[in-house]
């Protein structure tokens, strides 16, 4: 139908001619009124936002001489996060002159990375930054 008589139909309808999908050959075309077809697009827009995944970030500190029991502990937390679908942000903090125990700092957050391995994804290398060094641990797909 040609756009001349579609204009007239919608005049007499009293509704408006809404462009649906221009790139479609022949673009589509609706009469409906215009308001109502804005109010159903944002809604759509709302629904898909509310399905999108949020990624959740949870951060465990470390020092650079943390013992044995807090290490455990500190390891089921970040189990329970992944668990939750949180990626773990793991960090040693260095204080003053404990900047000088860069290599056990690194050792620790390789051996979390190790005894995460089943429930979480290594996404880089141990990074110094400053006075923390940090890791990213990504859990893994459920099937």
């Amino acid at each position: 139908m040609p756009t001349k008589e579609a204009m007239k139909l919608a005049d007499q309808m009293e509704l408006d001619l809404v462009e649906i999908s221009p790139k479609a050959k022949p673009p589509v075309c609706k009469i409906i009124d215009y308001n109502k077809f804005l109010y159903q697009q944002k809604k759509k827009q709302k629904e898909m936002k509310q399905n999108a995944v949020k990624v959740v970030v949870k951060e465990i500190r470390f020092g650079p001489n943390t013992d044995e029991h807090d290490f455990q502990f500190k390891l089921r937390h970040a189990e329970k996060f992944l668990k939750e679908g949180a990626k773990v942000k793991a960090f040693v903090f260095f204080k003053g002159r404990s900047i000088l125990f860069k290599e056990q700092g690194e050792i620790l957050l390789l051996r979390l990375a190790q005894e995460l391995e089943d429930y979480g994804a290594l996404e880089q290398m141990p990074k110094l930054e400053g006075k923390r060094m940090t890791i990213f641990i990504s859990p893994k797909k459920k099937k």
